[in-house]
């Protein structure tokens, strides 16, 4: 059985809640939920009992929508990485190589131009209900932001790199546990929320710059095969 406990999942949530707090997508979150529920963000911090509860489920269906998304590319990198498994440390190479570029990115230490390719929901109000958040949720999966791409990527290549397509769908419904549970969050306690947010934007470049970071020891702990020795050491103590 896997142990979620082991740091490559670790890495997998704590990487979808950077995702979360990423300058691209924080200040976004109030527009998609506002998009989604076609209600504006000041209805919003006024809501009744009963439309908090259509808040929150359609903000449900749209985490929905996107995990699904992230989970279908995480089962095709483990199963493109097992394709080559003759290759695994050529893979590792090359992917850890890829991971420690993505991170060196989002640190501003270089910039890498089609990173910068996104695509964003209109911010007009939108009434599709609930089947209509999750095809939003979709969209919001497939389109790249500068802040997605080199996170996603990391996270996919890691899937790449496992033994199984369970393990790399697993890595990716832990990645959107972490970018999804604060997004529901916020539609159950909007106000909150919206002062959260406000507060967070001084940090928009710490934020970066440890999100930049980690993927770079990512890279490396790709690289050197040493999330395997962490994992039967995690899994030692807390398994």
């Amino acid at each position: 059985m896997t142990n979620i406990t082991n740091f490559p999942f670790i890495a997998s949530f704590t990487a979808g809640l950077f995702t979360f707090a990423s300058p691209c997508v924080l200040p976004l979150i109030p527009v998609y939920v506002s998009f989604i529920t076609g209600v504006s963000v000041n209805e919003l911090q006024n809501e009744n009992a009963s439309s908090l509860v259509r808040t929150f489920f359609s903000a449900l269906f749209f985490v929905l929508g996107f995990s699904l998304v992230f989970i279908m590319l995480g089962a095709s990198a483990s199963y493109l990485g097992g394709l080559f498994g003759a290759h695994k440390a050529l893979i590792r190479w090359i992917g850890g190589g890829a991971v420690i570029i993505f991170g060196l990115h989002l640190a501003g230490a270089l910039r890498i131009k089609f990173l910068y390719f996104e695509k964003r929901v209109s911010s007009r109000k939108f009434s599709g209900g609930y089947l209509g958040a999750f095809l939003v949720g979709i969209a919001f999966g497939s389109g790249w932001t500068p802040c997605i791409g080199p996170i996603l990527s990391s996270i996919l290549i890691l899937a790449s790199t496992q033994d199984t397509i369970y393990k790399g769908m697993l890595l990716l419904i832990v990645y959107s546990a972490g970018l999804g549970l604060p997004l529901l969050l916020t539609a159950l306690f909007v106000n909150i929320a919206l002062g959260l947010f406000s507060k967070i934007k001084k940090y928009y470049g710490f934020i970066e710059t440890a999100s930049g970071v980690i993927l770079v020891l990512m890279g490396i702990l790709i690289i050197s095969n040493n999330f395997k020795w962490l994992s039967q050491l995690s899994g030692r103590y807390f398994g």
